[in-house]
């Protein structure tokens, strides 16, 4: 069983998998390799001169698999809550979690099955978003969101953003006490 299984591995997903996993928690990523992220040219993202969308997207994934991230190839299919935790079925494999991260991108199609809370998007050309509250947490205990799916700007760098806040506040909720990760260099 992984302690936190994030759907999407796009800027929130990868970047929620990363802290998560440096933090020191089985992580497993679900993705479909359909990012909106996958299409864009990216020159707005700090820290990167200039970027395509899939570049960045690998990159997340190898930071996240780098700290023992689990990515997988595939589509989510049906999340249902079992005794301890979830249980994910997908279009290959079946995976049991104690935690989810929606990190679904313009997608609200799980959460709905789900019944999660769905409300109008701000976002231009997105219709709905989950209903989070300002750490990530759904309607549904143990089932978080984070980025544009959870109504954050579709912005690379606001999506990544929120994919670590999410994680942050997961893994500090998993811990008992608040979780800070900084690196400080070698001299």
């Amino acid at each position: 069983m992984y302690d936190i299984a994030i759907i999407g591995a796009g800027p929130a997903g990868a970047s929620a998998a990363l802290f998560s996993a440096k933090a020191g928690k089985k992580v497993l990523v679900i993705d479909h390799d359909k990012s909106i992220t996958k299409r864009a040219q990216v020159e707005n993202h700090y820290g990167v001169m200039e970027s395509t969308g899939p570049d960045l997207v690998e990159l997340g994934k190898k930071q996240a698999t780098k700290f023992g991230a689990k990515i997988v190839q595939c589509t989510a299919k049906s999340i249902t809550r079992q005794d301890t935790g979830f249980m994910i079925e997908t279009d290959q494999w079946s995976y049991e979690a104690n935690q989810i991260i929606l990190a679904t991108g313009i997608s609200v199609d799980l959460a709905e099955k789900m019944g999660l809370d769905i409300k109008p998007a701000t976002e231009p050309r997105i219709k709905t978003v989950i209903e989070a509250d300002s750490q990530g947490k759904t309607n549904v205990e143990g089932i978080w969101a984070a980025g544009t799916v959870a109504g954050v700007s579709v912005h690379t760098i606001i999506t990544a953003g929120d994919g670590a806040k999410v994680a942050i506040n997961l893994v500090s909720e998993l811990n008992g006490q608040r979780y800070v990760d900084h690196d400080v260099m070698k001299e």
